[in-house]
C-alpha cells in the first residue's frame, strides 16, 4: 500500500489528513489540515503502552485488538471512511507511521477503501516543518513592520499578500488587551502554521517576507527565539499613524468589538463584562504602570463604563487609551525602536507602505 514522503507537497496543496493518533496526542500538536479519528482513545492507548512496557510489542498489539473490536471498531472504522469519502485526496497518520497507521490503512481496505499513510507519520511532518521554519529564519529573508502600539500594523500586514500575520496565527493581538474570542492554539500548532504559511509564501515570491514586530509573546504563544534574534538584524518598516487615529483604532478593535461580543451573547452583562475585561488586562500591566497612575485609570474606567451604560458614550475609554499610550506603550515602544532605528529603510502611513512595497 502507498506511502506518502513528500511532505512539502501535503503542506502546499492543504491536503486533508487523517489522523489516528489518540486524541491526547492530537490536543499537544498537528497540523492545520488534519482531523481525529483515534485508533485508540486515550485510556486504550495507556492501557496498551503499559502492556508493551511490562510484556513487549506482541502482547500489546493483542491487547489493542481485544480492546477495538466489534462495535468500537466498526464505528472507528465508519469515521475514518466518512473521512475517506469526503475527501477522496486525504491520507492518514500516526505518530511515526508505524503500527497504527498500518492498521488503519489495512482496515479501510478490508472495507473497499485505499487511502496512502505518511512515511514517518506526525514525528516525520513536525521535524520537517520545523527544520523548514528555522532555514527561512536563519535565511534572514523577511522584513520587520514597527510601529506603535494601534497603528494598525496587521492592517498593513493584511493588504499585502507577501507576508505572515503572527497575531492571526496566534488569535491574540499580542498586547495586555490583545485576547480575543478564540481560543489560542497549542504552541506546536502555533509554529507548524507558521512555517505552513511561510513554505506558501516563497513558493509565489521569492522576495522577503513581511512580518509585523513581536515580543517574546503573543498571549501565551512563544515566539522562537532564534527569529526574535534575527529581527535585531533585519530591515525595518515604520507605520506612522496619528495620534488620534490611534486612539480611534484601539476603541474600536479593542473596546467596542469586545462589547458588541458581549451584547450579542447576553445584552444584561455586556457592559459589566467590558469592565471586567479592561480591569483584568490593567491588572496584568499595574507594576509597570505603577501604583499612583494604575488607580487613576481605574477611576477613569469607572466613570467611563457608567457613561457608557447611562448615556451609551465612548469618549471616558478614549481617555483611558489616551492615557496608556502617551504614559505606558508609546515611552516604552520608542525605548524599544531606538535599538533598531539604523535599521529603518522606509517611514510612511499605511497607504504609502504598501504602494513602496509594491515597486520595490
Amino acid at each position: 500500500m502507498e506511502a506518502i514522503t513528500d511532505f512539502k507537497q501535503l503542506f502546499l496543496s492543504d491536503t486533508p489528513m487523517l489522523d489516528v493518533r489518540a486524541p491526547v496526542e492530537f490536543i499537544n500538536g498537528a497540523f492545520p489540515c488534519s482531523i481525529n479519528a483515534p485508533l485508540m482513545n486515550n485510556d486504550e492507548r495507556k492501557a496498551v503502552g503499559t502492556c508493551y512496557k511490562k510484556h513487549g510489542a506482541d502482547a500489546a498489539v493483542e491487547l489493542g485488538h481485544q480492546l477495538v473490536f466489534g462495535e468500537i471498531k466498526a464505528q472507528r472504522v465508519q469515521q475514518w471512511q466518512n473521512f475517506a469519502n469526503k475527501h477522496p485526496n486525504g491520507v492518514l497518520y500516526c505518530f511515526r507511521g508505524g503500527l497504527r497507521s498500518r492498521i488503519a490503512q489495512q482496515w479501510l481496505s478490508d472495507a473497499g477503501i485505499d487511502r496512502p499513510y505518511v512515511e514517518g507519520g506526525y514525528k516525520a511532518m513536525r521535524t520537517y516543518l520545523l527544520k523548514q521554519l528555522h532555514q527561512r529564519v536563519n535565511d534572514g529573508k523577511f522584513l520587520v513592520l514597527s510601529g506603535k502600539t494601534g497603528s494598525g500594523k496587521t492592517e498593513v500586514i493584511n493588504a499585502w499578500p507577501h507576508a505572515i500575520d503572527l497575531e492571526g496565527l496566534a488569535c491574540h493581538r499580542g498586547s495586555a488587551f490583545g485576547k480575543t474570542f478564540v481560543p489560542q492554539p497549542a504552541q506546536i500548532d502555533f509554529e507548524n502554521a507558521w512555517s505552513i504559511a511561510w513554505l506558501k509564501r516563497i513558493q509565489v515570491d521569492s522576495s522577503p517576507i513581511l512580518i509585523e514586530d513581536e515580543g517574546h509573546l503573543i498571549g501565551r504563544v512563544v515566539v522562537l527565539q532564534e527569529y526574535l534574534a534575527a529581527t535585531k538584524f533585519a530591515s525595518n518598516i515604520l507605520l506612522e499613524v496619528p495620534f488620534e487615529e490611534r486612539i480611534a483604532r484601539i476603541r474600536r478593535d479593542y473596546f467596542m468589538d469586545a462589547f458588541e461580543h458581549y451584547h450579542k451573547n447576553d445584552p444584561n452583562t455586556a457592559h459589566d463584562l467590558l469592565d471586567a475585561f479592561i480591569r483584568e488586562a490593567l491588572l496584568r500591566i499595574k507594576k509597570r504602570l505603577g501604583g499612583e497612575r494604575f488607580t487613576s485609570i481605574i477611576k477613569t474606567l469607572d466613570a467611563a463604563i457608567i457613561a457608557l451604560k447611562s448615556q451609551n458614550q465612548w469618549s471616558g475609554f478614549d481617555d483611558i487609551i489616551d492615557a496608556l499610550l502617551s504614559q505606558y506603550y508609546d515611552p516604552m515602544y520608542e525605548y524599544q525602536y531606538q535599538k533598531q532605528a539604523d535599521k529603518t529603510i522606509f517611514k510612511g502611513s499605511h497607504a504609502e507602505i504598501i504602494q513602496w512595497l509594491a515597486t520595490r
